[in-house]
């Protein structure tokens, strides 16, 4: 008989990310397709089903069942995609039906940074925590919550958006609409947006950044502040810690909010944040009326890159509550 495993589905607006995953939280084999987010509902399945059928032809294991990372909003408990900006092409769309139609298995459906912080809790960085603040920043910022080995969706599904958590009433518009969400200050736009202020600024000190860029200083992103960052360039280190000087704030109302016993963040742009933590756990208690903060792990991301992966394959393998 051959070996159980889950598949992990990642879906994004430009591809689908397929992985089989073992219950050690172990990608055994993966590979990436293209996604059609535009375009008729059947048109977006069928690309994710090429995929799953693609990947199962090559694999010798039982596939038992099917987690999917999604683009939200979501209604994570009946596997409906609401309406997606990622993906225009589902709107209200059963996908956990019509994948547990096709294979025959159990299908669950829930956004990337819930899926990746269970699999962080299950596997990862945050195993053996009970309270679990995840965040993941990159392009955006997402961020999942999982309390006693299960992620917390609130009443709807909605809760855990805390990239959309607000610092400054007054700051820039955000894409959700709101003023001053963390997301709109601190994800990787935001640092590359910085960074081309400071250069008009002072373009003597942005030499270094703007060379990394080809010379154009609109191609300056947070990329570049990383690449500059890891050369000791003098104003990459300040932008950076302009973003700690961000991420404070709001992850001291996360932790009075929650009262997490770990904080784990992923993501690209955490990966260049990473020599930052322990200045960003120092200006913590400045910022948050919890007596404790200080004794909160702040840890990377045990999965990078393949995080929607590990936490497809996460959601079928979480203890049912």
């Amino acid at each position: 008989m051959s070996a159980k495993a889950a598949l992990g589905v990642d879906i994004g607006g430009t591809k689908v990310a397929i992985g089989v995953v073992n219950r050690e939280g172990k990608i055994l084999a993966q590979q990436r397709a293209p996604m059609v987010a535009s375009g008729s509902a059947e048109a977006g399945l069928d690309a994710v089903t090429v995929a799953i059928d693609s990947k199962l032809s090559s694999t010798t294991m039982e596939i038992e069942s099917i987690g999917i990372c999604a683009p939200g909003p979501l209604d994570p408990t009946r596997g409906i995609v609401l309406n997606p900006p990622n993906v225009p092409c589902w709107r209200n769309f059963p996908l956990a039906e019509k994948v547990s139609a096709k294979y025959r298995v159990p299908v669950k459906v829930d956004n990337d940074a819930n899926a990746a912080a269970l699999a962080e809790t299950l596997w990862g960085s945050a195993r053996g925590f009970r309270y679990v603040f995840y965040a993941t920043i990159g392009t955006g910022i997402g961020t999942g919550i999982v309390f006693d080995g299960s992620i917390y969706h609130g009443k709807t599904g909605s809760a855990g958006e805390g990239g959309h958590v607000s610092i400054d009433y007054r700051g820039p518009v955000c894409a959700c609409g709101k003023l001053g969400c963390i997301e709109i200050l601190a994800a990787g736009p935001a640092i590359g947006l910085r960074a081309r202020t400071k250069i008009a600024a002072e373009p003597k000190r942005g030499s270094l950044l703007v060379s990394l860029a080809g010379g154009d200083v609109s191609a300056v992103t947070s990329e570049t502040v990383g690449r500059a960052y890891a050369q000791g360039d003098a104003l990459a280190t300040e932008i950076l810690l302009d973003t700690v000087d961000l991420l404070a704030p709001w992850l001291g109302n996360i932790v009075d909010l929650l009262d997490p016993d770990v904080i784990v963040i992923g993501g690209g742009v955490a990966a260049m944040l990473k020599p930052f933590f322990e200045e960003l756990k120092r200006r913590l208690p400045a910022w948050c009326v919890n007596p404790h903060v200080s004794d909160i792990p702040l840890l990377m991301a045990h999965y990078g890159a393949d995080a929607g992966i590990a936490g497809g394959a996460a959601l079928c393998y979480a203890p049912q509550r």
